[in-house]
């Protein structure tokens, strides 16, 4: 019997996530919130949680983003059981994913360190 390159808990994190996208999508757009899109779900193989990972396009109001989420992720767990057919809909808990924030951050760095003064020998 061939193996399953997909494990169940790797579909669902999938179908969560394209979900879990347009309420947030909605929700920005409804509620007057900073920009904010999903990164990644990773939901527990019990199904009890599930972890979304939000960004915003302006880092330094992630928390506002966040803390709006958690208001309304009862909300969109009762959208979400109205649209999936899944026995069990994990509980959202949302965290803001900081790598792009971070990464801009190295590059910035990186490019300073190009720019910047030179060893006298290396000339």
């Amino acid at each position: 019997m061939p193996t399953r390159s997909f494990r169940r808990t790797d579909r669902l994190n999938a179908e969560l996530r394209r979900e879990i996208g347009v309420l947030v999508h909605a929700a920005v757009r409804d509620h007057a919130l900073p920009q904010a899109s999903v990164v990644d779900v990773e939901a527990s193989r019990e199904l009890d949680v599930a972890t979304v990972w939000v960004t915003a396009l302006q880092p330094e109001r992630g928390v506002e983003v966040v803390k709006a989420l958690k208001a309304l992720a009862k909300e969109f767990r009762y959208q979400l059981a109205q649209t999936m057919r899944l026995r069990r809909m994990p509980a959202l808990r949302f965290k803001y994913d900081a790598s792009a924030a971070t990464g801009e951050r190295i590059e910035q760095l990186l490019r300073d360190t190009e720019s910047g003064p030179r060893d006298p020998e290396e000339q």
